[in-house]
């Protein structure tokens, strides 16, 4: 699918941005588009990979024209840029309304008129039943990447837009994993907000299969979600301190804006949410693509999804603590 393609993506410095680059270089892409606007990690990213497929290209998303440009003649798009971190965004949720949900749309504009063959957006948990900023502007990224499909004449415009949501990767900076073992390894006390917090659990690579098939399986205007298993905090916690010996714990209480569990298709969403290709897929009720008497034929063998009220981390099959050793083993986080 990628052999002698071009492929752009945005915010393509970052830790889901460089995973990407790795695995579509071994799936024979023609080129590599990174678009960011920091250029020290661009520098050190180009370095690393030392790859003469890979083009690097400074840039922001709120620059429509600068997108125009680095868009002319791509085949697939990766929109991974934004901004991300909770407690900044509700500081500032001016910056992050420009970036997340202007910056979409102008992803979104840039893709038509240079006709792109798909474009995905990378979403987040925190899009569902939102209580922060973030998860607020994640959630107009969906709406707008679902709903462009709606005003786009097929005859002119070949691009199809697809988004992708899961929860935060397992280990990726700034989670809770590398966290609890810095403290450890600086024989700190762990500190946990609530003990009866559980999170999904996808690997990085994981993460990547999911999101190529969500590429590869898409029409156009789906919200896809992968089938996750999850762990408890306290889980975690037991994991570790077998690990290292040690791990005394502290209950910090939850902060503003987060949640006690995940959720990745909340009860309202179910009504119109499938099992297709081994992910869940959320459909746009305004899409005449997903009428009920034709779906099945457009997506064979496509089910729909029953006995789930809401798809969260409380209420799917927990990881265990041994399973999660053999995980934070693997990961090479210690």
């Amino acid at each position: 699918m990628f052999k002698g393609k071009t492929i752009l993506i945005t915010g393509g410095t970052g830790s889901l941005g460089q995973a990407l680059t790795k695995r579509l270089l071994e799936l024979k892409a023609d080129a590599i588009r990174i678009f960011s606007r920091n250029e020290s990690q661009q520098i050190e990213m180009e370095s690393k990979f030392d790859d003469e497929r890979l083009r690097f290209f400074i840039g922001d998303v709120k620059d429509y024209d600068r997108l125009v440009r680095a868009l002319e003649d791509v085949d697939y798009v990766f929109h991974a840029a934004a901004l991300k971190q909770v407690p900044k965004i509700e500081y500032n949720p001016f910056e992050a309304i420009k970036t997340n949900v202007i910056g979409s749309q102008n992803v979104i504009d840039a893709c038509l008129h240079e006709d792109v063959e798909k474009a995905v957006c990378i979403g987040t948990d925190k899009a569902v039943s939102p209580l922060n900023t973030y998860g607020a502007t994640k959630l107009l990224m969906e709406k707008l990447f679902v709903t462009a499909n709606n005003y786009l004449n097929p005859k002119r415009h070949r691009t199809k837009f697809i988004a992708v949501r899961y929860g935060n990767v397992f280990g990726s900076s700034g989670s809770v994993v590398p966290k609890f073992i810095e403290q450890l390894k600086s024989d700190q006390t762990i500190t946990i907000t609530d003990p009866n917090m559980t999170r999904f659990s996808i690997t990085m690579d994981e993460a990547l299969d999911f999101i190529l098939n969500a590429l590869r399986t898409g029409k156009g205007s789906e919200i896809f979600v992968p089938k996750l298993n999850a762990y408890s905090i306290m889980d975690l916690k037991y994991a570790l301190k077998e690990i290292f010996g040690r791990g005394e714990e502290k209950i910090t209480g939850i902060r503003a804006g987060e949640k006690l569990h995940e959720t990745l298709i909340n009860s309202d969403e179910m009504r119109y949410s499938w099992e297709y290709n081994g992910m869940y897929m959320l459909t746009n009720p305004l899409y005449p693509l997903f009428n009920s008497k034709i779906i099945s034929h457009i997506y064979p063998n496509i089910k729909k999804i029953k006995n789930i009220d809401s798809y969260s981390s409380d209420k799917v099959k927990r990881i265990s603590k041994n399973e999660l050793k053999k995980i934070i083993t693997k990961s090479g986080l210690l």
